[in-house]
């Protein structure tokens, strides 16, 4: 079975718009990448501060070599005026990790 992965951010409320076009123009990016199965960044309604990006994968090495490969990269650039690197929307990050043991969708009728 798959293996999911949720980043937990820490946004503060001037930092939300600015985290989710980040996300927005880096749509498609993680798309091909191999033992990719799914992506969602889901926003708090209420009660947090927290943003979740949930990521499904077919294995843990799938996910590290996107990792290792395109994530670091895609970290790693500057883009911001000057070359300087955009400062960080949130402010701070924990990473979740699963197994998926069962699964289910809406029955075909």
């Amino acid at each position: 079975m798959s293996i999911v992965k949720i980043n937990v951010l820490t946004v503060p409320d001037e930092q939300r718009e600015t985290l989710e076009k980040r996300f927005g123009a880096r749509a498609g990016t993680v798309d091909s990448s191999d033992g990719f199965e799914w992506f969602e960044l889901l926003r708090p309604v209420e009660g947090t501060d927290q943003y979740l990006v949930y990521t499904r994968w077919r294995d843990e090495e799938s996910f590290q070599a996107w990792m290792e490969g395109p994530m670091k990269a895609a970290h790693q650039g500057g883009g911001g005026e000057g070359g300087e690197r955009p400062k960080p929307a949130a402010s701070g990050s924990t990473l979740w990790s699963f197994e998926v043991v069962q699964q289910a969708g809406p029955r075909k009728g």
